[in-house]
């Protein structure tokens, strides 16, 4: 069968990477079936990949480089643009469209000024984006120059080479964006029981997105260790896995842990949490059953919401825990600093708004080929 190929646009958001393309050049789904797009999607990004390399593709053989973000015409009333984000399973012939990216987020509003989508007047511009898989609408605000995203500024993001102009980007209402609520469960923590491991404490909170809290003693780990030292043991990449599906199912994501094996790869995320002194609170990312090198935006936010939220572990195990103000999350690659604003003392938690400051970067235009 010939090659053939489609307009795209590579770009860096925060401390991830992606596929950029315009709704109008993919073909139109029927209904909810998306196997049109997943073939296209995986086959550019060189999925699967037994290797995990992702070789074939524009893919970079781990989660936070396996992405694709397709913008279109936005169907929300206050919305600029629509964003619909897709996880790119890096081994599997798997795409997924359950929730958001934060840090892909933070490139949307360049990329729609770049696409000529939207227009800035005068040298700030302020996009409107609504998440598709969310339902949730996001505002980012950045600083233009000659119409485009400003290709200089001082912010420098731990993960990511060299500085950047900052893009500010607020979540409203992020709570629920997958289930409905800011605890699915209705509990600020419970037990999960995994099997071969046993019982172990948890917070499954969903703001920005489903993430599963759970404790770094309880795996056997210190909470410093490395990306390369998890991604290494086997054993503990099978029992987060497995309390990621669990999770998955209690938290009504799916009907039943088996199911979440088969085919929620990517949700909840999961974040291990220790104590530390150079920040409120530390934390081992995991994707798709893969540890990060950085943090998920998304992840990072919600967990900043859980520890203003007393009763749950983030609370209990934060430095300081704090809610309207700036938190600070040590992660592999460095700190980062979100913040979440809300009604936490409360019995039933309300949280207004997520903030954080990001970077962004056009990489390439061109055609990709499938």
């Amino acid at each position: 069968m010939a090659l053939r190929s489609l307009p795209a646009t590579y770009m860096r958001g925060g401390t991830s990477r992606a596929l950029f393309f315009d709704r109008a050049d993919l073909p139109l789904l029927q209904g909810a079936d998306t196997a049109p797009w997943d073939r296209i999607f995986c086959a550019a990004m060189g999925s699967p990949d037994p290797w995990q390399r992702q070789l074939d593709g524009m893919g970079g053989g781990i989660t936070s480089l396996s992405k694709v973000a397709v913008i279109g015409p936005p169907t929300h009333p206050e919305a600029d643009v629509d964003y619909t984000f897709a996880q790119v399973d890096v081994t599997a012939p798997v795409v997924g469209y359950r929730g958001n990216c934060g840090n892909i987020s933070a490139a949307v509003g360049p990329y729609a000024l770049h696409r000529g989508l939207v227009r800035a007047e005068g040298d700030r511009a302020c996009v409107t984006i609504h998440n598709t898989n969310t339902r949730k609408l996001i505002r980012a605000s950045f600083p233009v120059e000659a119409g485009q995203l400003a290709t200089k500024g001082d912010l420098a993001l731990d993960g990511v080479a060299g500085n950047a102009a900052p893009i500010e980007l607020a979540f409203p209402d992020p709570g629920g964006a997958a289930t409905g609520r800011v605890f699915p469960t209705g509990q600020r923590q419970q037990e999960l029981e995994i099997p071969g491991h046993g019982a172990v404490r948890a917070t499954m909170i969903d703001v920005c997105n489903p993430l599963l809290i759970l404790e770094a003693p309880d795996f056997g780990l210190v909470g410093d260790e490395s990306a390369a030292g998890l991604a290494s043991d086997a054993g503990l990449l099978a029992r987060l896995s497995e309390a990621r599906c669990l999770a998955a199912a209690t938290m009504g994501l799916v009907e039943s842990a088996e199911v979440a094996r088969k085919d929620l790869r990517n949700l909840p995320l999961v974040a291990v949490i220790s104590r530390t002194e150079e920040a409120n609170l530390r934390v081992r990312m995991f994707s798709s059953d893969q540890p990060h090198k950085a943090s998920p935006l998304t992840g990072a936010m919600g967990l900043a919401a859980a520890a203003a939220i007393p009763g749950t572990l983030a609370h209990e195990m934060a430095q300081a825990a704090i809610g309207a103000g700036s938190f600070r999350i040590a992660h592999v690659s460095g700190v980062l600093e979100v913040a979440a604003k809300g009604e936490f003392d409360v019995p039933e938690p309300l949280v207004t708004e997520t903030t954080v400051l990001r970077t962004a970067r056009v990489l390439m235009q061109g055609r990709v080929f499938y």
